[in-house]
């Protein structure tokens, strides 16, 4: 039976009006809650050490193929002595948190305060929970040297593409990045060929993803990039901003 035009239209509790600009007050107590929130990173992670970044969706089940392919991960990503970097919560995160963890090597999450799904999961020798999504992306960003992006959603999505957009405009090193999964990210991958014969981006900016249902391939491709390019060198120890170890 068709619905009345009436019962489609959901009415809003309070209308809310955009009006623009805040106050100058608003604005600078904003401005030092984004600086407390980046320093509070900075002190949290400053002694991780390099890292990998693996980003994938909240929702995949013990269970299922992709959080025991994430948890190879984080045992292989400790093997080459990174440390494991995600979103620290359930699924794909807790996986590779736990490949690492559960094989000795270092494991740490970047967590973020939602009303669902987001919870810190337990294998995580470091943890800190963010209030913004932006502050929270910079730092999964910021300390990894590659990046392994599993078969996820809208979220998995945005850190993807910011991070393809950061190294394809060369405002971050052309650090690796790899799509597990050709399955589900055929549609993905068809995309961006669209976009080569659209003429929106070059041939070779394909280049800068590796997408593979090889675990090996992906970090035999992280390993020779990283040794072509760079000696890790010890962090020294400066607790200007009382860091702890």
């Amino acid at each position: 039976m068709p619905m009345k035009e009436s019962e489609r239209i959901i009415p809003a509790k309070q209308s809310v009006y955009l009006d623009g600009p805040k106050s100058r007050g608003y604005e600078f107590i904003f401005s030092l809650k984004l600086w407390s929130q980046f320093i509070k990173g900075f002190r949290a992670l400053h002694f991780v050490g390099p890292c990998i970044t693996v980003f994938g969706s909240a929702r995949f089940k013990e269970d299922g193929e992709y959080y025991e392919k994430a948890r190879e991960f984080g045992k292989r990503i400790g093997e080459i002595g990174f440390t494991t970097m995600t979103g620290g919560g359930p699924g794909i995160m807790e996986a590779a948190n736990r490949g690492a963890y559960e094989s000795g090597g270092m494991s740490v999450g970047c967590n973020i305060k939602l009303p669902f799904e987001q919870k810190a999961n337990k294998y995580l020798h470091k943890c800190v929970t963010f209030d913004y999504f932006f502050v929270r992306k910079a730092l999964l960003i910021k300390y990894s040297y590659a990046f392994i992006c599993m078969p996820g959603g809208f979220g998995t999505m945005d850190e993807f593409f910011e991070t393809l957009t950061l190294i394809q405009t060369k405002s971050l090193a052309q650090f690796p990045i790899i799509l597990f999964g050709k399955e589900f990210y055929k549609d993905l991958e068809e995309l961006m060929g669209d976009m080569v014969k659209a003429k929106t981006i070059d041939p070779t900016d394909l280049q800068l993803v590796l997408i593979t249902d090889s675990i090996d391939e992906a970090m035999e491709h992280i390993k020779t990039y990283i040794t072509k390019n760079y000696k890790v060198k010890p962090r020294k120890r400066l607790w200007w901003l009382f860091e702890k170890r």
